[in-house]
């Protein structure tokens, strides 16, 4: 999936009442004007009062003759909140709807993880996440075990920021054929010998952050369980060895030119990778340019 920008969040009007003893600012008054709707461009304590009204935290802000009842305000509050996670959880179910085989027979789902996975999605509101969760329970209801509550709480702790570093990651990563493997090519070297020691070439990068992955978005990626921070390498390949790998759907075969040519790569974590199934394959061909650029001295590339 290529993850977009919808927000889940709709413009909210808010005309606020303020306890009397702080007066509000010109600012303030004029974004309470009637029919004045909230937008991005409102100040900081307007965007707190709507958030304060939609979740029924407003009732202080209020003059106490227009205050109800603490105890009103908060079963008010709890019942908005219940409403909210039912509706969180319908949308996700109809979004999942889409991604389910109407004639296709699968094992039967297991109902202990459905219920875990209930209590993950409940509060996922932003219809890009929801998106996400209904393709996390499409998969595993077509195909049981394919995602691990582990993964599962992994992924809830993720913002759509996160979510959509993961999709950049995934857009520069590489399979291993037929393994569930995977790993974003860092940089190439040969081991150091005597006919190579003044070879300006031995050892080239890849620069990554050129394309959207600095290393302060890799430990973001490290710190979410996503990737491995440690930089690591592949083992010697010959000359004329192939090492073959696929890149978003798109087959790459490198064949060493020399001895001893070695790759570099930061490699997901099982959960990284388990995660990675919900992302779409999103080719770059400028990216795997550069690539092939960068191996070019020591592997010839195909595919």
């Amino acid at each position: 999936m290529t993850i977009n920008k919808t927000s889940s969040t709709a413009p909210v009007t808010v005309t606020p009442s303020v306890n009397s003893n702080k007066p509000l600012s010109s600012e303030t008054k004029a974004n309470a004007a009637p029919g004045k709707k909230a937008s991005a461009g409102v100040s900081s304590q307007m965007q707190l009062l709507g958030l304060a009204k939609q979740f029924v935290l407003d009732g202080a802000l209020l003059s106490p003759e227009k205050q109800m009842p603490i105890e009103d305000r908060a079963r008010k509050r709890e019942r908005l909140l219940h409403l909210r996670k039912q509706q969180n959880l319908e949308m996700i179910i109809q979004k999942t709807i889409g991604y389910c085989s109407d004639s296709e027979i699968t094992d039967r789902a297991d109902q202990d993880w459905f219920n875990s996975y209930l209590a993950l999605a409940e509060d996922i509101g932003n219809r890009t996440m929801q998106d996400l969760w209904a393709k996390i329970l499409a998969g595993e209801i077509s195909q049981p075990g394919t995602f691990s509550l582990k993964a599962l709480k992994v992924f809830r702790s993720l913002n759509i920021n996160e979510a959509k570093l993961l999709a950049k990651a995934c857009g520069l990563a590489v399979k291993d054929q037929g393994k569930k493997s995977m790993r974003i090519l860092s940089g190439v070297y040969q081991k150091p010998g005597l006919f190579n020691m003044f070879d300006k070439h031995r050892e080239n990068k890849i620069n990554l952050a050129h394309w959207g992955l600095s290393y302060t978005e890799l430990l973001v990626l490290a710190d979410n369980d996503l990737i491995f921070i440690q930089e690591t390498e592949s083992s010697p390949v010959r000359k004329n060895d192939s090492v073959h790998f696929t890149y978003n759907g798109q087959q790459l075969t490198l064949t060493a030119r020399k001895n001893d040519c070695i790759l570099n790569f930061y490699k997901f974590t099982p959960i990284g990778a388990e995660l990675a199934s919900l992302i779409a394959d999103n080719p770059d061909d400028d990216f795997l340019t550069d690539v092939k650029q960068q191996l070019n001295h020591h592997f010839a590339t195909s595919g």
